[in-house]
């Protein structure tokens, strides 16, 4: 049997899901070997949080309840990896400018 973990957070940083936050996201999602998918909706769609172009295409605003589903080895791990990254505000600083 393949272990499936599914949660939510919701996106709490001033500018939502949008150009680095989508990276960081991707670029950790792509991290885990198991499948991770995003939706904004119950009822989906279910996207690859692994594609850059269909993250950022999610739109998801402050504000918005973003599902995690994983599905594969380390399927767990990845979902609550990706829900602390929502957490900590994508580590922008609070939203405001380049931390870099």
């Amino acid at each position: 049997m393949t272990a499936t973990a599914i949660s939510e957070v919701i996106i709490t940083n001033e500018v939502g899901l949008h150009a680095r936050p989508s990276v960081k996201f991707t670029k950790l999602a792509k991290t885990f070997p198991c499948t991770v998918e995003i939706a904004t909706s119950e009822d989906g769609p279910w996207i690859d949080a692994k594609s850059i172009v269909k993250v950022m295409g999610a739109k998801a605003p402050k504000g918005t309840r973003l599902l995690l589903r994983a599905q594969g080895e380390q399927s767990t791990t990845a979902v609550a990896a990706l829900i602390a990254l929502v957490e900590r505000g994508f580590d922008e600083g609070g939203g405001h400018g380049d931390p870099r």
